[in-house]
């Protein structure tokens, strides 16, 4: 076998260089029908491709380095200097791009879960490359749990998309103000993979809000602060639904998932069968996220 394996700390090497990392996947890919999965499977890369073009990243579509089609969905390196981009305006314009398409579809609808990572990987043109530790959290991140409550609480009809940012990416570029992704658009979550040994600080975006995800005070992306306001007062007084009674910054839940209080600082996440003591959170079972929000000044933040 010619392949040598390094040791550890053994002795100092050069870091490989830092590539970012994009990555999606199917809600409910498994459910679907065998004679479905190879045609969705097609339909996921092609969809990422026109939201590129859309997003005028042609260069990114045309350089992604060690992609991959992972049957449910898509993962590729790039350039980290077009990090900014990808966060804004690209993760919009594919919500966008996925609600056009399930609005005229006669097939299943397509929602995706999507990460965004960046870190040290191999990327020499040989065998291997991409593969490392960003590289597979990048993977746990499209798998935790906050990412996955937040999809499967949100109306199908509206909330195409659900990313999840890893903390590195949202220190550097959102926090760093280097793309218009505002951080009052970023929910802080503990990201977690029931059965996994992963846990990281992460930050949900979702492009478009809906349901008690909007109830909760997670603005859409067309209205002002103002409105937010009044619409969170309205939504409080009168569109619980049936199973969830929300009230002030309280929100009792049975089952599913809640997402309550201020988003951008102090967000704690619990799941399944996890015990939570703590401010305004009380429920049977299920997926829950709660914090703190500080509503953005404009409704031009996606």
């Amino acid at each position: 076998m010619s392949t040598l394996v390094p040791a550890p700390y053994a002795e100092s090497r050069p870091l490989p260089p830092y590539r970012a990392l994009f990555a999606v996947d199917a809600k409910d890919f498994t459910g679907l029908p065998a004679v479905q999965h190879g045609p969705v499977s097609q339909l996921i890369p092609e969809l990422v491709d026109q939201a590129l073009e859309r997003a005028e990243l042609h260069a990114l579509r045309d350089s992604k380095r060690f992609p991959a089609n992972t049957g449910d969905g898509v993962v590729f390196g790039f350039d980290p200097a077009l990090l900014p981009f990808v966060l804004w305006p690209f993760l919009g314009v594919l919500d966008d791009i996925l609600g056009a398409y399930n609005r005229q579809c006669v097939g299943p609808r397509i929602r995706l879960r999507a990460s965004v990572h960046v870190g040290p990987l191999p990327d020499a043109d040989h065998p291997g490359d991409g593969n490392g530790t960003v590289r597979n959290d990048t993977h746990r991140l499209l798998d935790s749990r906050p990412v996955k409550a937040i999809l499967a609480a949100a109306s199908e009809e509206v909330t195409h998309l659900a990313a999840v940012i890893s903390q590195r990416v949202y220190e550097d570029v959102v926090l760093g103000a280097y793309t218009r992704l505002h951080p009052d658009r970023c929910v802080e979550v503990p990201a977690t993979v029931e059965g996994k040994n992963f846990s990281q600080r992460a930050w949900l975006y979702v492009p478009s809000p809906s349901g008690n995800l909007v109830q909760a005070g997670v603005q859409p992306r067309e209205e002002s602060a103002g409105q937010a306001d009044a619409s969170a007062e309205r939504e409080q007084e009168s569109a619980a639904r049936p199973g969830t009674h929300y009230s002030g910054n309280t929100q009792h839940v049975g089952e599913g998932a809640a997402v309550i209080g201020n988003v951008g600082r102090d967000v704690t996440y619990t799941g399944g069968s996890t015990s939570y003591h703590g401010t305004n959170q009380h429920w049977g079972g299920g997926d829950n996220v709660a914090g703190d929000k500080r509503v953005g000044d404009s409704g031009e933040h996606r």
